[in-house]
């Protein structure tokens, strides 16, 4: 019974039969014909003697002057691994997007070479296709980073099965960072380095400020402390709890390397209870190891802090602001108070204030951004 259907299947596709299809004038035959021998190609049901007399029809369809013959291979072919490199090849250039695209898609016949050619040379559609396979090689990735558009790379971005590296990243970051269409997505993944993070919240709060001054007729300086306290409470909000000491390490030096490690943001990282972040920068600013800032902080005197914060080359205006905050900050971990960290922030703020005779009344809000506003744009000041 086998040997029956295996005959009847060679006797389907005989060279006679091939001939006798491809000079069929109807165009609906062909593609009746190339339906049946890709569908059987696809599910895999032929020796390999039928298997090389399909691909012998493949090759001569490819160049079928329909179009619709040759997306009729394509509707079973993509989906075909084994497929002969140059029957995908030649589907996946096809002057056809209709034909092209699918394959490009999905295809796992094309390799890595075949991809970045296309890349090198096809328009935005088939770098999209590419883009959003279902699994992107880190050289497939690198390369439409570098000759994909907005959209393109927004595609890529956005595909989780696409292997995009921390430099590809960044480099992303470079061309395309002031672009919503790539920050939504790239922003959305869910891995992301804290480095590519931090830049990220730089180039948001950026676009941030522009708005506020142009659409809402706010001052420069009304802006510049709204936008400031946006930046440094986001960026800090990068770190979790769970956060280890190569994440915060890393934000720091990026920060550092960005110009961004300001008095400011440090008296914002202790005020709300960061005291990790606080030593690995300290750390960072004097060139010294996280654990000797460490211990130069948490000296029971006065002079360790006080030798690291002038090393650090700190506002001396804002030493007394950094001391009492530390203190507060030192005494709540020691109590081991676990009330709201917004009314133990409330009340380091109010001590820190009350040294700059900036007491908060009754009638100043309750509110811990308020309270940081202020504080922020004394460090501002200094």
């Amino acid at each position: 019974m086998v040997r029956k259907k295996e005959c009847f299947m060679a006797k389907e596709l005989s060279v006679s039969d091939v001939a006798r299809l491809i000079d069929d004038p109807s165009a609906t035959n062909r593609v009746n014909a190339a339906e049946k021998v890709a569908d059987r190609y696809e599910r895999a049901t032929l020796s390999d003697t039928e298997r090389q007399i399909a691909e012998d029809i493949f090759r001569v369809m490819v160049k079928d002057a329909e179009e619709r013959v040759r997306a009729a291979l394509v509707s079973h072919l993509k989906h075909a691994p084994e497929l002969s490199a140059d029957v995908a090849l030649a589907l996946a250039r096809d002057a056809s997007d209709a034909v092209a695209i699918p394959m490009l898609e999905v295809s796992e016949a094309l390799s890595d070479d075949d991809l970045i050619d296309i890349v090198q040379t096809q328009g935005s559609r088939r770098q999209s296709a590419v883009a959003g396979r279902p699994a992107v090689s880190e050289a497939v990735a690198d390369v439409l980073v570098d000759h994909g558009d907005e959209d393109v790379v927004a595609t890529l971005v956005g595909n989780e099965g696409a292997d995009v590296t921390e430099g590809m990243m960044h480099k992303v970051v470079d061309k395309f960072g002031d672009c919503e269409s790539v920050q939504t997505p790239l922003v959305m993944r869910s891995t992301l380095p804290i480095t590519v993070s931090e830049r990220l919240v730089a180039k948001v709060s950026d676009k941030l400020i522009d708005h506020l001054v142009s659409c809402h007729d706010l001052p420069n300086t009304l802006a510049d402390d709204l936008v400031l306290q946006i930046r440094e409470r986001a960026t800090l909000g990068l770190l979790s709890a769970e956060s280890d000491e190569y994440d915060v390490g890393a934000l720091v030096a990026a920060l550092a390397r960005n110009g961004r490690l300001t008095p400011s943001i440090l008296l914002h990282a202790v005020c709300v209870g960061d005291l990790n972040f606080f030593e690995a920068a300290l750390a960072q600013i004097a060139g010294i190891s996280v654990l000797n800032a460490r211990a130069l902080i948490h000296d029971k005197g006065s002079l360790g802090l006080r030798s690291l914060y002038e090393k650090c080359e700190l506002p001396n205006s804002l030493f007394e602001a950094f001391r009492i905050a530390l203190r507060v900050l030192i005494e709540t971990e020691k109590e081991r108070i676990d009330g709201d960290p917004s009314a133990i922030t409330k009340r380091m703020l109010e001590r820190v204030l009350t040294h700059f005779e900036d007491t908060v009344d009754e009638q100043s809000p309750e509110d811990v951004d308020f309270l940081l506003s202020r504080l922020e744009r004394v460090a501002a000041a200094a």
